[in-house]
């Protein structure tokens, strides 16, 4: 295995710029997911760390050395697509041996890998059976399987469980967490799925129109994003995010948008309140509360307008301050639309972006 650097990596295509300046470091061992919208570059940036396109600027470093110059194959690198592309005619051993046999591994090295990996991804009852007579999970599974064999030095998959159903692909997303618990390989892994990236990668980096937003872990982009795409792309239903303006008097920051008003906390660090072209709040839906939080809070009267009921969860569209509110709640109260309610949002769950740049409260 091996560590992964990308220095100032940027990719044109003509006029075109696909990638802007990616610079980011994946550990040795390390599961690092490239997220964003359709379109953000993020399968670019893997096609360039596969050697499968060549960057405009900026360069690639696998295991401390630059592989700019080097082919796919001389890279060391094994990538599992969106499609499984398995042999149709070869049996699941001889589509997991055919790799191995065309770089003339020994017959004895061929097997014992094969055995490794059958007993790794639970393949070893399938390995005569032909690719139409497998799922499609284990049709994926056997993709996967021709990747370990080769032992490469990263592992590379994009968007790997997109053609899988959604109860397949959370079963998947566990057995990728397990593979890679026990392989302890280094993975660079493309998804547009917000839900994959949160639950499989120890790093996120979030991509949009071609730019780095944010590389953190998953914790910390749920937690404090860095500016308003990165709050309102992450988190299912996404953060309400209203635009307004900041102020401060007699001590204390109020917000304003509209009809709305908003006391907010401490700020760490003083904002300008002139000059500024963007001021955003936001909140979380499921950090909004119908009750008191036991701290300070800013209540919002409202009256509900839509009920989404998803069984352990209710997800309610809230008009209140001339805003449309998400609020997302337990279905402890029989609400229907119309119903007015109290909105709480805790302070210390605002928050603040000034200009795109995240402000931190006190």
């Amino acid at each position: 295995m091996a560590d992964l650097e990308l220095r100032s990596v940027a990719k044109s295509f003509g006029e075109t710029v696909v990638l802007e300046d990616v610079s980011l470091r994946v550990a040795d061992g390390g599961f690092t997911i490239l997220l964003g919208p359709s379109g953000c570059g993020k399968s670019t940036l893997l096609r360039i760390i596969a050697g499968l396109e060549q960057q405009t600027s900026g360069e690639v470093f696998i295991g401390g050395e630059p592989v700019g110059h080097l082919s796919p194959q001389q890279r060391d690198i094994a990538m599992v697509f969106q499609t499984y592309a398995l042999y149709p005619h070869l049996s699941v051993r001889d589509n997991l041996a055919f790799g191995l046999k065309i770089r003339g591994e020994s017959r004895q090295a061929i097997e014992s890998r094969i055995g490794e990996a059958a007993e790794l991804l639970g393949l070893a009852d399938l390995l005569d059976r032909k690719p139409k007579e497998l799922s499609g999970g284990q049709r994926q599974r056997v993709a996967m399987g021709r990747a370990i064999v080769r032992k490469p030095k990263l592992f590379l998959f994009d968007e790997p469980l997109s053609n899988l159903d959604a109860r397949l692909r959370t079963t998947m997303r566990v057995e990728l967490k397990k593979l890679h618990q026990r392989l302890g390989a280094t993975m660079i892994y493309v998804t547009h799925d917000q839900v994959e990236a949160m639950t499989l990668g120890d790093t996120i980096v979030l991509l949009n129109a071609g730019k780095v937003r944010q590389i953190d872990p998953p914790s910390s982009i749920y937690n404090t994003p860095a500016d308003p795409f990165v709050a309102g792309f992450i988190g299912s239903p996404g953060m309400n995010l209203i635009e307004g303006s900041a102020s401060h008097k007699a001590g204390t920051w109020a917000f304003t948008s509209g009809q709305l008003s908003l006391t907010l906390p401490a700020i760490k660090s003083p904002i300008p309140v002139e000059g500024v072209s963007r001021t955003v709040l936001g909140i979380r839906p499921e950090d909004v509360s119908l009750t008191p939080s036991g701290g300070p809070d800013s209540p919002l009267t409202g009256a509900v307008d839509v009920v989404e009921d998803l069984g352990a969860d209710q997800i309610l569209h809230v008009l209140a301050g001339g805003r449309r509110f998400i609020v997302r709640v337990p279905p402890t109260r029989a609400l229907k639309p119309e119903t007015e309610v109290t909105l709480y949002l805790p302070h210390h769950r605002l928050h603040l972006f000034v200009d795109d740049r995240r402000v931190d409260w006190e």
